[in-house]
């Protein structure tokens, strides 16, 4: 939703009123007033009443579009369902429950409580993410008092806890930005990423148009609240009236599938790749029997291969699959449902409603649009280096193909340098994961004590194989070029992966 959107659905319904006045409010009876108030309550579902008719909000059309976007809050959309639904089960965690109607008394309670503690509008409240219906409560508590929310890890040491907390609370935000989510800090020193109400409403807006989020839906939410793939689940489940079901990981996978003994007629998930395979190894069965059940899955965070796409579709045909792109800094930017029988590695396809996606000519993609962050807290160097014109340059390699579909192509600092060679791990270990046999690999830079820098293979293989160095060799030679072909392979008994699914890069270098 934009100002241009709205002064387009508004100029068809009423053509006489002149929308670029520089004072709307005195162009309008209250016949107009009446129908602006309706169109934009039906066009994007918010409730419009009496009293959000002010000369500041009708001053122009930028004004009403700020009314709607606030309106389009969490907060907001939870106190309208408190009313239209009020017995409608909102979050459900373990045996715990809480309707529409007692989550908006819940959120209030806990205001009162927070501001009685001395929490005041656009300070930092910093707390510890818990799997449960209080984070929610809490989270939603802070935004209903102005404050900023900054949700850590919840097994974040005193140290770094106090650390964000002396940082934070020193630290002067401007009245629009209502979270901020610490990066893991895999790529460099850990940041705190400055999140407004537009970029969260917007990003909640893409799923619900995009992905078709809706009131019927119950969503199940397994990985860290703290993290953006989670939290940014909570807003357009609730901001669409549906359902959340919030689970402490799938490390109890008969957890994961009791939920779909719930009377819902439509489940979607959330899965890094990671997770999906776990399923897929010890679950398949059962997950082809829920197929009816699932509208979608999506994933992101890591890429996904061929093989599991073909796996998932085949378990899932008539269910969306989609690969999504976002980040902390960007929001949830594009999508890709590779439940079409192409199952392209690396695609993220269009970009979704409020996002837009260019790639640099060094071939890095930048990210525009209303999703992306305000900034770095207390790091203005940064800030500029990342933000430039209001567009976030970012360190994925990526193109666009002769359809118009975006693809990912590795990142800026994985990309190894053999023998002045440029190989991309993740091509690599994406025909290696297709040899028969292989659970999981990653692709690294190493030294061979004569020839010096070569690549190398380390693998996880699936129960009851074994590593065949030399056949699996002659399989990627087949598939790639020679200076591609790793020279060194290793059994490893795992892969390490980061805290949000993604390859730990890193923790082999």
């Amino acid at each position: 939703m934009n100002a241009n959107e709205i002064r387009l659905l508004l100029s068809d319904v009423l053509p006489a009123v002149d929308f670029s006045s520089d004072f709307l409010f005195a162009e309008l009876d209250s016949l107009s007033v009446a129908t602006i108030l309706y169109v934009l309550s039906d066009k994007y579902g918010v409730l419009l009443d009496a009293e959000d008719v002010t000369p500041r909000n009708f001053r122009n059309i930028d004004s009403l579009a700020r009314m709607v976007r606030s309106k389009m809050s969490l907060e907001s959309k939870i106190r309208q369902f408190s009313v239209s639904t009020p017995d409608k089960v909102a979050i459900i965690c373990g045996e715990d429950s809480v309707t529409y109607a007692q989550l908006w008394d819940a959120i209030v309670t806990k205001a009162e409580v927070l501001e009685s503690e001395g929490l005041r509008p656009h300070h930092a409240y910093v707390y510890r993410a818990s799997q449960d219906i209080d984070f929610i409560i809490t989270y939603c508590a802070v935004h209903y008092l102005k404050a900023v929310a900054v949700p850590l890890e919840h097994l974040a040491t005193e140290e770094s806890f106090n650390a964000v907390k002396k940082e934070v609370e020193s630290f002067a935000f401007t009245d629009d930005i209502e979270d901020t989510l610490y990066t893991t800090g895999t790529t460099g020193k850990s940041k705190g990423v400055m999140l407004s109400e537009t970029c969260l409403t917007s990003c909640a807006e893409n799923f619900i148009v995009d992905l078709n989020f809706n009131k019927d839906l119950l969503f199940i939410i397994s990985g860290p609240l703290n993290h953006i793939a989670s939290l940014f689940k909570i807003h357009p489940t609730l901001s669409a009236g549906g359902t959340i079901c919030i689970l402490d990981g799938l490390k109890d996978m008969g957890a994961f599938f009791k939920v779909f003994d719930l009377p819902y007629s439509q489940f979607a998930t959330f899965m890094v790749p990671a997770s999906i395979r776990l399923i897929m190894q010890f679950s398949y069965e059962k997950l082809c029997s829920l197929a009816p059940k699932i509208a979608f899955i999506e994933t992101g965070a890591a890429p996904i291969t061929k093989s599991e796409m073909e796996q998932l579709s085949k378990a899932l045909p008539n269910s969306k699959l989609y690969n999504t792109y976002g980040g902390t800094e960007i929001g949830c930017v594009a999508t890709y449902d590779f439940n079409d029988g192409l199952y392209m590695e690396g695609c993220i396809g269009r970009p979704l409603k409020n996002a837009s996606v260019e790639i640099s000519p060094e071939g890095t993609v930048i990210v525009s649009g209303l999703t992306i962050m305000s900034g770095y807290v207390n790091d203005e160097e940064s800030t500029r280096k990342v933000i430039v014109d209001g567009k976030v340059y970012m360190s994925d390699l990526g193109y666009f193909d002769e359809n118009g579909l975006i693809h990912l192509s590795g990142r800026v600092g994985d990309v190894i340098n053999v023998g002045g060679y440029k190989v991309n791990p993740l091509e690599v270990e994406n025909v290696a994961s297709s040899y028969p046999g292989i659970k999981d690999c990653i692709c690294v830079s190493a030294t061979h004590p004569v020839i010096g820098p070569v690549l190398k293979l380390l693998v996880e293989m699936a129960d009851g194989s074994e590593l065949d160095k030399h056949s699996l060799a002659v399989y990627i030679k087949s598939k790639l070029e020679p200076y591609k072909v790793p020279t060194m392979y290793e059994a490893v008994d795992s892969i390490k992966y980061t805290y949000n699914g993604k390859k730990d890069r890193k923790a082999y270098k």
